[in-house]
């Protein structure tokens, strides 16, 4: 009866795998050069990588928050909260729709289905706002709509104090900390907590008021339209064109004194005549100290999708370059900075990867008592780890701990093809005397399916992790890619 092989367990028909295996065999410059090739692209992509803690996951949520300071809840609920949900209801594939009305605030989160674009929506809810700002209360301020973001937490404080008043070195750190800051790589705001800003206050006596038959809007209108520049136009002066520019801003306390509020009977009232105004600083509302001294605190947020460590370093950069220029007795901290976690993070996870791979290639030696067959095995590792990188770089993903974790499940994993295969080269050679070229073709094709079968299962459980619906599976995607 004829058998089903060729030679020595040749199958009559070679599979394409097995005959990729063979080709490298026999021609080892062109396996290697194969190998070299994704291991360099993926060297070039880790120095290209963005480094963080976490995914980079759009959740297409929508804050929305107006102020109308001293409105009662009630008041917020039905003139402010209640024009905004009405509104917004009308935007597609809206999901929820929740509302806060406390003491002078209105809160709206809005949560779209997670299909759709998070900067689409948020557009949209603008839109939407846009629209009844006319219809809110006078003394509300104007609407603020956010998009939720993971990447919106601050990744660094830097803290500055002086002993000098406040106010002094709120200044300071606004004018020659702050604006500098703010552009720096990768920086999209720079907030001031603790600071006191300068304010020029307006005392009225209530009986004046009413001896002048006044109210306090016609007083706040009149501030309000008195204390404005505007474009004044331009005038044609020969073949010269001018710019002409109007001098309203007050920024004195004696100019404000003289505001013409309204006329009375041919008379000017001004606010002189119902009050006065001093120089002074805004209402504390938030505070911050420095070893128990007065301080500043600047919060630094960094642009969406912009990396965290890297733009950690521009602005540790950045500031260096300031600390110079500041008066000596001005000292600066930087507190809370995210990239030292996330650093120690990435650094203690590629310290497991590597001692990982070291007791996996220890383990080898071990049970082949073979140096070149632990190389050989071992190899798979750094390469198969390397090569990721390209992957990773050409899905924008980034080195967080949760593609860092799936990399380090892998280090097991890679090198189980390479030491199956070398063992079953190593049997045709004690059993049937092969030669070490021989036994490598014939032992890479009696198992070559059921490698590539082995592989090929591994695929079949980590990559659906990638293609997770919600939330959850959002912050997986990368883990299941990563993995496969």
């Amino acid at each position: 009866m004829a058998l089903p092989f060729a030679w020595r367990g040749k199958p009559a028909k070679d599979h394409a795998m097995q005959k990729l295996a063979e080709i490298c065999i026999r021609r080892p410059v062109f396996a290697t050069m194969l190998i070299l090739a994704l291991t360099v692209a993926g060297a070039f992509s880790y120095f290209n990588l963005g480094v963080d803690l976490f995914p980079k996951v759009d959740i297409p949520t929508v804050f929305i928050a107006v102020q109308d300071p001293g409105a009662s809840p009630e008041e917020v609920e039905t003139e402010i909260t209640k024009k905004i949900e009405d509104q917004v209801n009308t935007i597609s594939r809206v999901d929820e729709v929740r509302s806060t009305s406390s003491e002078g605030l209105s809160t709206v989160i809005i949560t779209f289905d997670l299909d759709k674009n998070g900067d689409l929506a948020a557009q949209e809810v603008q839109d939407k706002i846009n629209i009844i700002v006319p219809d809110l209360p006078l003394m509300a301020k104007a609407p603020v709509v956010q998009k939720f973001d993971p990447d919106a937490q601050p990744i660094m404080n830097v803290v500055v104090s002086a002993p000098r008043p406040i106010r002094d070195v709120t200044m300071l750190a606004d004018k020659r900390i702050k604006q500098r800051l703010e552009n720096a790589a990768g920086v999209g705001e720079v907030r001031i907590i603790g600071g006191l800003k300068h304010e020029v206050g307006v005392w009225v006596d209530p009986d004046r008021m009413r001896a002048y038959n006044l109210t306090a809007p016609d007083v706040l209108n009149a501030l309000r339209t008195q204390n404005i520049e505007m474009p004044g136009g331009r005038v044609d002066q020969g073949t010269r064109e001018l710019t002409v520019r109007t001098l309203g801003k007050l920024v004195d306390p004696a100019a404000f004194n003289n505001v013409v509020i309204a006329n009375r009977n041919g008379y000017a009232v001004k606010v002189a005549d119902i009050g006065h105004a001093e120089d002074g600083s805004e209402e504390a509302r938030t505070a911050a100290r420095l070893d128990g001294t007065p301080a500043v605190t600047l919060v630094v947020y960094k642009q969406s999708g912009e990396n965290t460590v890297a733009t950690a370093d521009a602005v540790k950069a950045r500031l260096a370059e300031i600390l110079p220029s500041l008066p000596r007795d001005v000292k600066t901290v930087v507190i809370g900075d995210q990239s030292v976690f996330i650093k120690a993070s990435i650094r203690n996870i590629q310290s497991h990867l590597v001692e990982g791979a070291l007791f996996a290639s220890f383990i080898i030696f071990v049970f082949l008592a073979s140096l070149r067959t632990t190389l050989i095995a071992a190899v798979a590792i750094p390469t198969s780890i390397i090569s990721t990188f390209a992957l990773m770089a050409a899905m924008h993903f980034t080195l967080n701990q949760i593609t860092m974790l799936a990399l380090t499940l892998m280090v097991g994993i890679v090198i189980d093809d390479a030491i199956i295969v070398l063992e079953n080269i190593f049997r045709f050679i004690e059993e049937k005397g092969m030669t070490p070229f021989e036994a490598a073709i014939a032992g890479t094709r009696e198992i070559g399916l059921a490698v590539m079968a082995t592989t090929l299962s591994l695929l079949a459980v980590f990559l659906p992790v990638g293609f997770m619906g919600g939330i959850v599976g959002r912050f997986m995607s990368s883990f299941g890619f990563t993995s496969a």
